[in-house]
């Protein structure tokens, strides 16, 4: 997916810069070609020579500013070659020379000689990111659509403060990174409001035991991930979970498949898209203990009741405007069973995939799929990352 895609990594004067050593590495290893720019501040932090042993290329300084190749300005060269250009940590300085349009260092002027999409992850001291004239230049910024801005975090910073102006962590930036190489930048979402279920609800007979299932929520993660990086408005109403939700994502945790319905209904009305992911459990035990069962006690029978049909009641109260899609986790035949689902329930679409076929399904980073949807259509989505595929799928509801 990756191969001959070249990303240019800026880096400003912060001590987030040492975070970035990450990124360039793991970009690398799954086939991205890296240059990376360091400003003047930012070799305060980190050396040229780590970032160019990491990308396998020369580290760029503002000691090259001046230095042709192939008789072009470096700045020029960096700006049409890069498919993306990413600032992290992104400082208050170079936010407001990007913000005016000044360009006097390597940095700013490789950002003005190109056109590509540009991804900027702010660090900064809480009291410097909140100040009127930073969010006002950080506002204005993230009106050019070249601009992709992340969230910053909130915890324990390097000056002691507890507060606002985190770096997004690596994980959340390569992340964003792999989404921007598969749109090229593009947010067909915004102004879309996306509801997502994820994870494997749990029906509990007493407070340590419950029926449940192997899902992890990835496939929900990834489908909030890319959604939100489309420029969507995400709420994602997941069940227990290992993975953060990603910053500037709606969290509404919840257990148990009554739990999800009620969550699910009360966000469907604002809602353009919703995707059910979530692995729901059929039924939950007709009885609830507050208190352990000695094994003793344990009942030969369990008796067992159904759990609320979301996915069905969701599509009884969905509007003409609302896309309602469906996933169907199946082994053996999974075209069959998914297809009665779609019509049954009267989904928009459906999501086929097996979960008896090597790395893909429960708990793991990749699936395969088939995309079926009531117009007839029937699309082969090969084995890749959950993150491609939840793209793969907006790509799919954007052309319907």
């Amino acid at each position: 997916m990756f191969q001959n895609k070249r990303v240019l990594i800026a880096i400003g004067g912060g001590i987030a810069a040492y975070k970035i050593c990450e990124v360039v590495s793991t970009l690398f290893k799954i086939g991205v070609e890296i240059k990376v720019i360091l400003t003047n501040s930012a070799q305060k932090f980190i050396t040229p020579l780590t970032l160019a042993t990491l990308s396998r290329h020369p580290a760029y300084t503002d000691e090259n500013f001046w230095q042709s190749t192939h008789f072009r300005p470096l700045h020029i060269d960096l700006g049409e070659w890069a498919d993306l250009i990413v600032i992290a940590p992104l400082t208050a300085n170079t936010l407001a020379k990007l913000a005016y349009g000044m360009a006097d260092n390597l940095l700013t002027n490789t950002v003005l000689a190109s056109t590509c999409p540009v991804l900027l992850a702010p660090a900064m001291n809480t009291d410097m990111w909140e100040q009127q004239v930073v969010q006002r230049n950080w506002e204005q910024l993230l009106t050019d659509n070249r601009f992709h801005g992340m969230c910053t975090g909130s915890g324990l910073l390097a000056c002691d403060r507890v507060g606002a102006g985190r770096m997004a962590e690596p994980p959340e930036i390569i992340t964003y990174v792999q989404s921007l190489l598969h749109t090229t930048g593009k947010r067909d979402l915004l102004g879309k409001r996306v509801l997502i279920s994820a994870g494997g609800t749990r029906e509990y007979l007493d407070p340590v035991r419950f029926i449940g299932n192997p899902s992890t929520g990835k496939m929900g993660l990834a489908l909030a991930q890319a959604a939100l990086h489309r420029g969507a408005s995400v709420t994602l109403v997941h069940a227990p979970a290992s993975w953060d939700v990603p910053l500037g994502v709606q969290a509404i945790p919840v257990v148990s498949a009554d739990q999800m319905r009620a969550s699910m209904v009360e966000y469907l009305p604002s809602a353009d898209i919703i995707v059910m992911s979530a692995a729901v459990a059929d039924v939950k035990p007709r009885e609830y203990s507050q208190h352990k069962l000695p094994k003793k006690s344990l009942p030969q029978a369990l008796p067992l009741e159904p759990v609320p049909d979301i996915v069905g009641e969701l599509a009884r109260l969905k509007q003409s405007h609302q896309q309602l899609i469906g996933f169907a986790a199946q082994t053996g035949d999974i075209v069959t069973p998914a297809l009665e689902k779609l019509h049954s329930k009267n989904l928009d679409a459906i999501i086929a995939n097996p979960i008896d076929e090597p790395d893909s399904g429960f708990g793991s980073d990749h699936n395969r799929a088939i995309f079926l949807d009531q117009q007839g259509q029937r699309i082969e989505i090969p084995p890749c990352s959950k993150l491609e595929m939840a793209h793969r799928i907006f790509d799919f509801l954007e052309n319907k």
